[in-house]
């Protein structure tokens, strides 16, 4: 194989003149910051960015993206998962809305191994461009979701909150809220790990701010296990003790600046209120027989009797409503055979994840910051369905491209070192 800058070429062939593979590259980033820009427009379904997503692929084909080896893993087991869930709709045939619910999960399937190839090649550069749109996006839907919250300007209110609660462009206060965490824990790593600078210090607030708006239980919960994982992550990998010392203390100075910030929001009556209504750890809808709890207990009776799924949406038809578990929801709708495919690439992805963000990268802020997000999106989903959030799948693929990347890089260092020790005893 020879190579014309991230573009693998059969030997044989002529390549790509340098100009063309330069212009196919600048499609490509252009069209991916578009796509990840219009990632927080989601009231609509198909929504904007699930069209662009399409042109995405397109454009990643032209320019040479190509599924490695290291990839095969996640691919397969999204394969299974996928696939089990086809076989479930033969429970509930006919039906559009469960159609059209597969459909979803495979398109997803699809953006996460593509966002995983288009990051194991070109890696910075194409991470970078992802980064200021994700951050972009992510502080104008905050700004959405406060200008709802406090009602800036007529309607306002009408299209950006439901229930006193901030969802800027989602039409879910609870999808909304995690959405603003990767950025945040992007800029909150690159404060406490490297420097701190005043735009990153505002582009924080902003995100925290929209993200307690959003009043949503689990993405507070995610966000602090995210912290958690990221901090420790941070520390572990600093590569010295001074820089580790660096980061202890930057940690607890943000805790306290971050409970400082918290308490001058709640001053503010609206803020307090509805913060003591959402901060009880049991609400009135969690309890009693149609509570979350016992839908909980009934889904697990249904997952012992239905070894091959009930298909989507059909054990909130039988028993009224959701269970809210996207793990009992993996076993529910994609049955026995999908639900282990699903535990397996979420175990595999952590794991693989975890080994390369102990590894000394360009990238590794980038992969310590998306496995912290996506360990704390696993943790929320105890408590919410998260299988069709568009951005899990961007954390997947950001987890599995670098992880990619990170061992192409490893394995060169590794082929080039023998030349090394050769030279040295040559001389």
């Amino acid at each position: 194989m020879i190579t014309a800058g991230d573009i693998a070429i059969p030997c044989g062939k002529p390549a790509a003149p340098a100009h063309a593979v330069a212009f196919r590259e600048r499609l490509l980033l252009f069209v991916l910051f578009i796509t990840v820009m219009a990632s927080s427009v989601a009231f609509i379904e198909p929504s904007p960015h699930d069209g662009l997503m399409g042109v995405l692929l397109v454009v990643a084909l032209i320019a040479g993206v190509r599924l490695e080896r290291t990839l095969l893993v996640p691919f397969l087991l999204l394969l299974i998962w996928n696939v089990a869930g086809m076989m479930a709709l033969l429970h509930v045939p006919g039906n559009e809305k469960t159609i059209q619910y597969t459909g979803t999960s495979v398109y997803l399937a699809i953006a996460g191994l593509l966002f995983a190839c288009l990051f194991a090649q070109n890696t910075m550069q194409r991470l970078t461009v992802m980064r200021v749109a994700y951050v972009t996006t992510a502080v104008i839907a905050a700004f959405t979701g406060m200008a709802g919250y406090f009602n800036v300007f007529p309607g306002a209110t009408e299209h950006f909150t439901n229930y006193g609660r901030a969802l800027g462009a989602f039409k879910d206060p609870n999808v909304f809220g995690p959405f603003l965490i990767w950025p945040a824990l992007f800029v909150l790593d690159r404060m406490v790990a490297r420097h701190i600078r005043f735009t990153d210090a505002i582009i924080a607030a902003i995100l925290l701010l929209g993200l307690l708006l959003s009043f949503s239980r689990g993405a507070w919960f995610h966000f602090a296990v995210s912290c958690l994982v990221m901090l420790a992550l941070a520390f572990v990998t600093a590569p010295t003790p001074r820089e580790r010392l660096r980061v202890f203390a930057l940690s607890v100075t943000a805790v306290g600046a971050l409970a400082l910030f918290v308490l001058f929001l709640l001053s503010f009556d609206s803020i307090a209120e509805m913060f003591k209504a959402r901060a009880h750890l049991i609400q009135s809808y969690d309890v009693g027989q149609g509570g979350r709890f016992r839908l909980q207990e009934l889904a697990l009776n249904s997952v012992l009797n239905f070894p091959n799924g009930m298909g989507p949406f059909e054990f909130a038809r039988v028993h009224g409503l959701q269970q809210h578990n996207v793990y009992l929801q993996a076993f529910l709708v994609y049955g026995w055979a999908g639900a282990m495919a699903y535990l397996l690439l979420l175990f595999s992805t952590v794991m693989v994840g975890l080994r390369t963000a102990l590894v000394q990268t360009p990238w590794q802020p980038y992969i310590i910051t998306a496995v912290a997000a996506f360990v704390g999106e696993m943790a929320e989903g105890f408590v919410i369905d998260t299988d069709h959030w568009r951005h899990f799948y961007l954390l997947l693929g950001m987890v599995w491209g670098l992880a990619a990347a990170t061992f192409r890089q490893t394995r060169n260092a590794t082929l080039r070192a023998p030349a090394g020790w050769a030279v040295g005893l040559a001389r």
